[in-house]
């Protein structure tokens, strides 16, 4: 099975029950500081969007346009009921191709570490050319480089892939960002390597 396959199935399992699993992580500090780096009624796209919540559901109330994509159409399923607000479309993180210019940030928060490492620079590349001029990027990845594949919530397969924090860092860059903030962060129990970056 294709790795962005396990990634699929494996959320379309566990789907009823990872919203008890995601509340356990708080990320209102870090979505405060993006929502000061936008202006005002900014569009926004949310990648891995899950069920909606918290990430999607915060932004809406912030007055914000949201577009939410996940590889999972269970996951999909419940963010509509969640946040109707929102616009919602199925992708493979690998395959976006919303226009260029079309949004003032891009959030991935806990997803991009399922998409095989080699293909980081590639979605970073394409992230540049969806935000507009001065547009922000905010991301997690795991804190350590490597490539697992392991049990998740219970039992189900799933996969990861990371590279090592400064690899990451390096990468961002040479898809032509400035980085405003690079640290690993305990939010829920679980270190994550969190990222800021501009477009210029």
């Amino acid at each position: 099975m294709k790795k962005e396959e396990i990634v699929r199935e494996g959320y379309n399992q566990i789907a009823p029950h990872f919203g008890v699993f995601r509340s356990q992580f708080s990320n209102e500090q870090e979505l405060e500081f993006l929502c000061s780096l936008l202006p005002e009624n900014a569009k926004i796209l949310d990648v891995g969007c899950g069920t909606g919540i918290p990430v999607v559901r915060y932004l809406v109330r912030k007055g914000y346009g949201v577009t939410g994509v996940d590889i999972s159409g269970k996951m999909l399923e419940l963010a509509r009921k969640n946040v109707p607000e929102a616009e919602y479309f199925r992708y493979d993180m690998n395959e976006l191709d919303f226009e260029d210019s079309s949004f003032h940030g891009i959030t991935a928060l806990y997803s991009l570490f399922h998409v095989p490492k080699e293909k980081h620079f590639d979605v970073f590349r394409n992230f540049y050319r969806m935000l507009k001029p001065e547009g922000v990027l905010f991301f997690c990845v795991g804190p350590e480089g490597g490539d697992d594949l392991s049990q998740f919530l219970g039992g189900i397969d799933m996969f990861w892939s990371n590279y090592p924090p400064e690899k990451t860092t390096e990468l961002v860059k040479e898809a032509g960002f400035n980085v405003l903030f690079e640290e690993v962060l305990d939010r829920g129990d679980e270190l994550q390597f969190w990222v800021f970056a501009q477009k210029e």
